[in-house]
């Protein structure tokens, strides 16, 4: 378990989506977060005091989030001076980028000298088996999305609190950098080899016998090149009986290809009900969630409700509207699947 209070770190970052980890963690951990680390020319905020490391030590911080996604999950030399000023403030370290912080022995030879630790959240448990698909019981719902960044992770957290706040058994099933370090566990699916994706699912949400659920964090998009391997390996092994579809209306382009539009809702959602048929035949959709954040409430609230009409699924905000009209397709789940399957 990493060491909390927090500090996040923001650094340089000017892009909302790149420090979308250190968003999460101060969402959904905010109680954890003593404050946040950035420099001058950085002009975002999460809101929170601003400190520098030994500030954040003062605070009670035990742990620097190295909260944001840089190009191809490298640590430039930013980052790395930054998270050798926070070992030699008396702060652990932890970072979710592809590119571990035990293999720069820069850090890796402060941590040991002042016997604090690295932690890299995407590393791949050990032990995994490819998946199988054999049929397993329980009740799993996948977020699966038409772009990368769109709101999955968010919808599938407000999901399981919802489901828990009606008093029915839900556990986060944590795929993601993000994910792993709200919830404390998980898989960052992008870091397992490909042949083990489905497998590292089936194991992250094994077979429950209750009539509770697992809601598993969505990756990527179907319909984005340089991702949907991960998409379609987590439909395989997630066996989802519901899926939401997650879109953030207005974006421009597939996320980092400019030139690439987004595919329609309806599409998307007939192709990731398609590939997840290979392993749950019964899989149904149970609603729409759209991230509405850059638009004003009215708005976005006529958009769902068309939204809605079109698709003929429930379809809100996680964040402005809630998600009662889509729990309420769940609970309880037998009855509430085979209304929309007999649509």
């Amino acid at each position: 378990m990493i060491p909390a209070p927090y500090l996040l770190y923001l650094g340089h970052s000017a892009d909302p989506l790149a420090i979308k980890t250190s968003r999460g963690v101060a969402m959904f951990r905010g109680e954890d977060c003593v404050g946040e680390f950035r420099h001058d020319d950085c002009p975002l905020t999460l809101n929170l005091p601003r400190m520098g490391m030994a500030e954040g030590v003062a605070a009670g911080a035990r742990t620097l989030i190295l909260g944001i996604a840089g190009a191809g999950g490298k640590l430039g030399a930013d980052l790395v001076n930054d998270a050798a000023a926070a070992l030699e403030a008396g702060l652990n370290v932890a970072s979710g980028l592809h590119q571990r912080l035990r293999d720069e022995p820069r850090l890796a030879a402060l941590a040991a000298a002042r016997g604090l630790q690295l932690f890299d959240v995407r590393d791949p448990p050990p032990g995994l088996a490819v998946g199988k698909g054999n049929h397993r019981a329980g009740n799993r719902l996948l977020t699966v999305g038409t772009d990368c960044s769109v709101g999955k992770m968010v919808t599938t957290l407000a999901l399981a609190r919802g489901l828990q706040a009606r008093g029915v058994a839900a556990d986060f099933r944590a795929t993601g950098q993000t994910g792993v370090l709200i919830a404390g566990d998980g898989v960052a699916v992008d870091a397992v080899v490909a042949d083990f994706i489905s497998g590292a699912i089936e194991q992250l949400a094994p077979a429950r016998d209750d009539d509770g659920w697992d809601l598993i964090e969505g990756q990527g998009s179907l319909y984005h090149p340089s991702f949907a391997g991960v998409s379609l390996g987590l439909l395989h092994g997630a066996q989802p009986r519901a899926l939401v579809m997650c879109h953030e209306p207005g974006r421009p382009h597939m996320r980092g290809i400019p030139g690439r539009a987004l595919p329609d809702l309806r599409d998307c959602l007939e192709a990731n009900l398609a590939a997840a048929r290979l392993t749950s035949p019964d899989v149904q959709a149970v609603g729409i969630c759209l991230n509405t954040s850059g638009m004003d409430a009215e708005a976005a609230r006529r958009l769902c409700d068309a939204t809605a009409d079109g698709l003929g699924l429930p379809c809100t905000d996680p964040v402005a509207f809630g998600v009662d009209a889509i729990i309420d397709q769940l609970c309880p789940a037998p009855s509430a699947l085979s209304t929309i399957a007999s649509r």
